[in-house]
């Protein structure tokens, strides 16, 4: 039973941090009117109407006590005209008339006890047979008594049995709420979009969209996250470019040496040559070592994200694996599939994956399509899948770290990199049973 609430609970909260404020704001506003609703209602108000009920049931009381004393036509008109003047009371007599059963007849306001008050008060000040009606005329409630020779039809005007301050107290209840509400509502809105802003310049920046520095807006706690993130997202800028800048230097570097190595090589004697060639494919090798080191430090940070066709960028991954020899199956959808990503480095990302593919496996099969996500969006799903021995499922986690090999001729690198961009992107890369019988590498990208 907790839990069932728990979840109901959970499902009707909001979620966003608007929401949720706005509710904290909503909830104690209304509680507190609704206590002063009840206070004036339940005794203000019930006092108000039985007052006002007492006083119009006294004067037909009155009326009656005077008409049983002074019976005589003459005096019986002097009754009528003073009541009128005096009493603002409509009179009229209805000689031998009997008074009919009474019906319960709902009244005009049935949330105010004026119907039950006035019927109260005319039974303990009269004392004789009567009824009411509220529905004849909307601005008056008719009173009608039987007295011993016939029938007192009493009109009072509805507003002596009314207070209208009632109306004044709830339109200041409702209206207040509301006011309250929407001031609310609009300052609570803009805290929250300068929360927003914030989280999406830190999303955009950490898929390599370089927005520049955010203004700082709202309160001044959101003000100061602003000037935080913007110092920070400078901090890291300047990071990423004195470290690119270090590694040209070291490539270069490195690669001088290399050049002169096969210089070297190349110059050497007839009869040295095989020897020669040895010594050329461990140079290259080193060449490809330095450049995939150096790769996989970048990190491609420097490149800008733009919109491209992720269709077109597997077509063309594919067409250089078959170039290199690679057996490859092409499976994408027929609308274009446009994202903003880093092209250059998503083509890196998946070169790598179907250059680990292809060294392992005679045939690969690559699909894309779009699937739905529980929050608003969807993903773009690639899949890598080969025919290859596969990797065992309690060491795939471990075939993302840098360096990590499980056979000969690799750099343990080519998975590290492509999960490293995939990140970057607000992706991920996981490793599964393929339904070739190898290994399937599972790409999601935001879409």
């Amino acid at each position: 039973m907790r839990v069932m609430l728990d979840s109901l609970f959970r499902r009707l909260v909001p979620r966003g941090l608007l929401g949720r404020a706005l509710l904290i704001i909503l909830v104690p506003l209304v509680a507190v009117q609704i206590i002063a609703l009840y206070l004036f209602y339940g005794s203000h108000l019930d006092v108000i109407s039985r007052r006002l009920a007492g006083a119009v049931a006294g004067d037909v009381a009155m009326v009656v006590e005077l008409l049983a004393r002074h019976p005589r036509d003459e005096e019986r008109g002097w009754i009528f005209r003073e009541a009128a003047w005096r009493l603002d009371l409509s009179l009229a007599l209805e000689p031998g008339a009997v008074l009919g059963p009474t019906s319960s007849r709902p009244a005009s306001l049935p949330l105010l006890p004026l119907e039950e008050d006035l019927d109260d008060a005319m039974r303990e000040r009269v004392r004789l047979p009567f009824d009411t009606d509220w529905q004849s005329d909307p601005r008056s409630v008719i009173i009608r008594v039987q007295l011993p020779d016939g029938v007192l039809h009493a009109e009072a005007a509805r507003k002596r049995l009314f207070s209208g301050t009632l109306y004044l107290f709830v339109i200041w209840v409702v209206g207040s709420s509301l006011l309250l509400f929407l001031v609310a509502a609009l300052f609570m809105k803009n805290q929250v979009r300068a929360i927003r802003r914030l989280a999406e310049a830190a999303e955009a920046f950490g898929r390599g969209r370089d927005l520049g520095p955010m203004k700082p807006e709202g309160a001044a706690e959101a003000r100061q996250a602003a000037l935080a993130f913007n110092s920070m997202q400078g901090r890291i800028r300047r990071f990423v470019e004195s470290r690119t800048e270090m590694l040209a230097g070291i490539s270069h570097d490195l690669r001088t040496p290399l050049t002169r190595l096969r210089l070297g090589l190349a110059m050497l004697p007839a009869d040295a040559q095989d020897d020669a060639a040895a010594m050329t494919q461990d140079v290259e090798e080193m060449d490809r070592l330095i450049a995939a080191y150096l790769a996989f430090a970048r990190g491609e940070g420097t490149e800008q994200a733009a919109p491209a066709d992720l269709g077109e960028l597997v077509g063309e991954a594919a067409a250089k694996a078959r170039r290199d020899g690679a057996q490859v199956e092409v499976e994408v959808p027929a609308d274009p599939l446009v994202l903003a990503v880093r092209a250059d480095a998503l083509r890196r990302c998946l070169g790598n994956l179907l250059d680990n593919a292809r060294k392992h496996a005679r045939r690969i099969a690559v699909g894309l399509s779009r699937v739905p996500r529980g929050d608003a969006g969807a993903w773009a799903m690639l899949t890598v899948d080969d025919d290859g021995p596969g990797i065992p499922e309690d060491a795939r986690e471990e075939a993302f770290r840098p360096f990590a090999t499980f056979s000969a001729g690799g750099t343990g690198l080519g998975l590290a990199i492509a999960r490293d961009i995939a990140r970057a992107h607000g992706g991920d890369i996981v490793l599964e049973d393929s339904p070739l019988g190898g290994l399937r590498a599972r790409v999601r990208l935001p879409a």
